[in-house]
């Protein structure tokens, strides 16, 4: 058995960052969630809980770190 690293894909741009969002949000909404409620759970808890599974959404919002979300969402709310 051969030890090796997992390497995980990096969100490159902010155009990923935006599709993920936008992704999650939809998978959200298709199971009935609130998808801001839910989103808001996660970016303050980590959570991954907050995120369905539908369409590979978890997986999805847990490549985007949480911090560099948070920078994302402040600046296209500020419009900066």
């Amino acid at each position: 058995m051969e030890d090796s690293t997992i390497r995980f894909a990096a969100i490159e741009n902010k155009t990923q960052i935006r599709e993920i969002l936008s992704s999650v949000y939809n998978a959200l909404l298709v199971k009935g969630y609130n998808p801001i409620n839910q989103l808001v759970g996660y970016i303050l808890s980590e959570d991954p809980t907050y995120i369905t599974t539908y369409n590979g959404a978890r997986k999805l919002i847990t490549r985007v770190d949480r911090d560099e979300l948070l920078q994302e969402l402040l600046i296209s709310y500020l419009g900066k």
